[in-house]
């Protein structure tokens, strides 16, 4: 997988998200989009994570 910024990636998981709700997609499709939206979710938790480590760290310094 490429990397992808945090705006791409949600924005791809998005997609994910509709294709697999309208229905119109086959099962082996559906498990595919599937894994790939879990893998997209990890990516995006992951960089929620290490921005609000960053924020903590920016305030901490900031109250020193």
């Amino acid at each position: 997988m490429s990397e992808f910024n945090f705006e791409q990636s949600l924005k791809e998981l998005e997609t994910i998200v509709k294709k697999l709700e309208s229905g119109n997609v086959s099962l082996d499709e559906s498990i595919k989009l599937y894994q790939r939206g879990l893998e997209l979710y990890g990516t995006c938790y992951k960089k929620l994570q290490d921005a609000e480590k960053l924020i903590v760290q920016v305030q901490e310094n900031e109250g020193e």
